[in-house]
């Protein structure tokens, strides 16, 4: 089973709203998944993003592949790099 770290899309036409999901990459873009770890709301203005960071580097650390579009959100809140710094000081 491969895991992945996506959005899951919520709101209303042109008013989107995203969770941050630990789904199974079998499971459609919207459908059942494993945990919520954060959100995402592009269309206020400033966009908010909040991130539970304790479960989003347990889930990498287990192996879960965060999709494109989350890698770079987690890379702008600087998860990506703590990531990075914690595997070369093991």
């Amino acid at each position: 089973m491969s895991v992945k770290i996506r959005m899951h899309r919520m709101g209303a036409k042109r008013k989107p709203f995203y969770r941050i999901v630990i789904a199974d990459s079998r499971m459609p873009r919207d459908g059942r998944f494993i945990e919520e770890v954060g959100y995402y709301n592009p269309v206020s203005q400033p966009k908010q993003l909040k991130l539970n960071e304790d479960e989003i580097f347990n889930w990498l650390k287990k192996g879960a592949q965060p999709s494109e579009t989350v890698r770079s959100l987690l890379s702008n809140a600087g998860l990506m790099k703590k990531l990075h710094e914690s595997k070369k000081n093991k």
